[in-house]
């Protein structure tokens, strides 16, 4: 199992696809990744040599992504709600802040709840 950028990705995948498993590379990016180092991307992690993975890690190096990049995108976050803009408040109240509607769905962002019927009262 090969480790780039402290993540064990997947051997018997191919590369294009096992460097997705890398915080911050999507798709395109290891294509991309693929492409600048000369690998195949199609070349299963494990039949790699060691000069393609040594390879493969440098371009990452170059890049950020993993611990970095989720401590940036936290930074953002808390700037958005330390500035209070509507993002920011959204954040803040847990709700979903791209203008998705709240009155039927977003049970996901706003957490489950879950319904409890009303007891009938009993009659004299």
């Amino acid at each position: 199992m090969a480790r780039i950028a402290g993540v064990d990705i997947p051997r018997y995948k191919k590369a294009r696809i096992s460097l997705t498993y890398i915080f911050g590379i999507g798709r395109t990016t290891a294509f991309q990744i693929c492409e600048r180092t000369g690998v195949d991307p199609d070349k299963r992690v494990a039949d790699l040599n060691d000069d393609e993975i040594v390879s493969i890690r440098q371009e990452i190096g170059e890049m950020k992504v993993e611990g970095e990049l989720r401590s940036e995108v936290q930074m953002n976050i808390k700037r958005l709600m330390d500035i209070g803009c509507y993002r920011g408040v959204r954040h803040r109240k847990g709700l979903p802040l791209r203008g998705q509607t709240t009155k039927n769905n977003a049970r996901t962002r706003k957490g489950r709840k879950k319904t409890v019927a009303n007891k009938k009262k009993a009659t004299k």
